[in-house]
């Protein structure tokens, strides 16, 4: 039995290590979103690249999130998440050095296998070490500072980007990581599950990733119209068909499918899908906007977003107490219809926009609507399948609403009809950006239409504190992978 105590020396190390691994991965999918303009401009580079510069991180990541937990559970969760972590490092250390945005996105892919491995063992680390008496506190302080490096991370980025530059955005990935590596190695306990046996589904991983990368080329160069894109595109659909294909035959697959049989459990991943899909577009586009259009510095683009996070840490605890007494049902239909009526709020936002004025009414509101339906969202997914599949089902909830941004940040320019050189102009990036902002409330209207379809009251399972102080905006807090399903 883990018998580490929080208020020991080794304890407090732990914390650290976990909460800068965690905040490494966390920091990179929403601080890079406010060097964008920049990016582009010190590169000469068009919209595509800056699509692939966000989406080659979200590709890997999501693509191999699950096999990275049980990597972690098979050959120990210290080892994995160091390589994780030195791995990352590395990866933010070429994406800062490199000449030219073919070498970036390449870079961002390599970071996202990084978080893939560092991300899931984050937490996984905290429960296997700790003593079961002191084992919610560390959770809730790991999260709630996992949750304030999130509210930091977009004013860092915004500072970072208008001072030294937008490479210390990826450079400052590398002192973090030569402080967290030699903390695990000498303080972590390895842990592991001895009763993992069988062979890793490398196959269906593959094909997961290889379907969500050729659909996010085929959407990313849809404009061009040419036989090629198209090709890509049926290529990628059959990948998908493939992955399904495999994941049903393989009797140890990476995502087994009869985890869908729970009802509960489809409904709210498409709901997952819905609302993160709409966040993952608004934050990839509000902070262009606020910098090509309103004018706004990187700091200030990254400065006007931080209400959300912050609503977030502060009120999420209390709106999975009201969950619990009221169901899910509610507050899954009352918090996407929130979020979408702060990014129709967003249509104000355009040149000279005020930020008390325009901006901060639409932040609050979409803050207020996270708050309403993250807590809520997870607690509904744990509590749909068997406590003993608790890991495996909040993984594939974190990566359904990974690729969701995925494809939202690659599909929306094409829907609005966002030209390659559209960042450059703020009169046509404004029009897109009003399109896009209307396709995605409609987007979190249909995911409130179906939880309120779709979703019923379950016995509350999800009192940890993982699942109550988040401050992520790009996907659901992970579970830690304490009883995953061997892969």
């Amino acid at each position: 039995m883990p018998d580490v105590r929080l208020a020991s020396p080794q304890g407090k190390w732990i914390l650290l290590t976990t909460i800068l691994g965690s905040s490494m991965a966390m920091l990179d999918s929403t601080v890079v979103n406010v060097a964008l303009p920049r990016i582009g401009e010190d590169l000469d580079t068009d919209l595509a690249a800056l699509q692939w510069t966000v989406n080659a991180y979200m590709l890997t990541l999501a693509g191999l999130i699950l096999l990275g937990g049980s990597l972690g559970d098979r050959y120990g969760r210290r080892r994995i998440f160091v390589i994780g972590v030195v791995w990352f490092a590395v990866a933010s250390l070429l994406c800062g050095l490199a000449p030219n945005a073919g070498v970036l996105i390449a870079a961002r892919a390599l970071q996202g296998i990084g978080g893939a491995l560092l991300t899931p063992g984050s937490l996984a680390l905290i429960q296997a070490s700790f003593h079961p008496d002191d084992r919610g506190r560390a959770v809730g302080l790991w999260s709630g500072f996992g949750g304030i490096g999130a509210a930091v991370g977009p004013f860092l980025g915004g500072w970072l980007v208008d001072g030294p530059g937008w490479r210390w955005v990826f450079l400052l990935n590398v002192p973090l990581a030569l402080l967290c590596a030699p903390i695990a190695v000498r303080h972590v306990p390895e842990s592991g599950d001895g009763t993992k046996h069988g062979r890793f589904d490398v196959l269906g991983a593959a094909l997961g990733a290889l379907s969500l990368a050729l659909v996010t080329y085929a959407l990313i160069e849809a404009g061009e119209a040419s036989p090629v894109v198209a090709l890509t595109a049926v290529a990628g659909v059959a990948a998908g068909v493939a992955f399904v294909v495999v994941e049903k035959r393989r009797p140890d697959p990476m995502m087994p499918l009869d985890i869908f049989a729970s009802r509960q459990f489809t409904a709210v991943n498409l709901v997952t899908v819905c609302v993160y899909a709409a966040l993952g577009g608004f934050f990839f586009l509000a902070v262009i906007q606020l910098q090509v259009v309103s004018g706004y510095s990187a700091l200030g683009a990254g400065t006007a977003l931080l209400p959300t996070t912050l609503l977030m840490l502060l009120l999420s605890a209390r709106s999975g107490a009201l969950a619990d007494r009221i169901g899910p049902r509610i507050p899954l239909t009352v918090g996407p219809l929130l979020c979408a009526a702060g990014m129709l709020l967003m249509l104000r936002v355009g040149p000279d926009a005020s930020y008390f004025a325009d901006v901060l009414p639409a932040v609050l509101v979409l803050g207020l609507g996270l708050v309403t339906l993250v807590a809520p969202l997870t607690a509904t997914v744990l509590a749909s399948v068997d406590v003993s599949r608790a890991g495996l089902a909040s993984g594939i909830n974190n990566a359904a609403a990974r690729a969701a941004g995925l494809v939202a940040v690659a599909a929306l320019p094409v829907l609005t009809g966002m030209g390659q050189e559209a960042y450059r102009s703020p009169g046509a990036f404004d029009e897109a950006f009003d399109q896009a902002m209307a396709l995605c409330a409609a987007v979190l209207v249909a995911g409130a239409v179906l939880a309120f379809a779709t979703v019923r009251r379950l016995p509350p399972d999800c009192t940890r504190p993982e699942c109550r102080t988040h401050g992520g905006v790009v996907a659901p807090p992970l579970e830690g992978a304490r009883s995953r399903r061997r892969l």
